[in-house]
């Protein structure tokens, strides 16, 4: 484990702590308890177990977030030649604005750049501008949009971060690392 790792997993033996550790079928269930909660068409559990499926064979990366023995959080990486996508990042509605995407994106981020990528990129609902907000934080900028991608009505904004392998954006992580321990 990375020492970025060891900063993001919070826990000080707290049963309150943001853990984040790999997603497993065994998650499933509950990951779908909140996509239904938070997206008006949910990946299904089929959708879920396939990219675990690819995780395995190191295709993706997929993590949750609990806290104490509760899952409270996922978030995933695809990987292409050069750049990785970042599929899905959601926290449980009553979880929320407790800083825990942030924290999967750090580590989504990390493991990018770890793997040696030079680009990461996303599509986020331009209704969701809190959001797009982070995703700047994180040097994140809008590079298009993709019309009617979510539920064919609403348009996605697409979002790019390039030099992720820079000594720069390793220094950007960094500092966005201590703000979040």
């Amino acid at each position: 484990m990375s020492i970025v790792s060891r900063l993001l997993n919070t826990s000080s033996g707290s049963s309150d702590a943001f853990e984040i550790v790999p997603m497993r079928r065994r998650h499933v269930k509950a990951i779908l308890a909140i996509e239904e909660r938070i997206y008006p068409k949910p990946w299904t559990a089929g959708v879920f177990n396939s990219e675990i499926d690819m995780a395995r064979r190191d295709e993706r990366h997929y993590v949750v977030g609990t806290v104490g023995a509760e899952l409270v959080a996922y978030g995933g990486l695809m990987f292409a030649v050069d750049e990785a996508h970042i599929t899905n990042i959601a926290v449980a509605p009553e979880f929320q604005r407790r800083g825990h995407a942030r924290r999967l994106l750090l580590h989504l981020a990390n493991v990018a750049v770890e793997r040696g990528f030079s680009a990461l990129t996303l599509e986020v609902r331009v209704s969701n501008t809190a959001a797009q907000a982070m995703y700047r934080q994180f040097g994140f900028a809008p590079a298009g949009v993709r019309q009617r991608y979510y539920e064919n009505s609403e348009d996605a904004l697409v979002m790019w971060v390039h030099d992720i392998d820079s000594p720069e954006y390793r220094a950007r992580l960094d500092a966005l690392a201590g703000v979040t321990s």
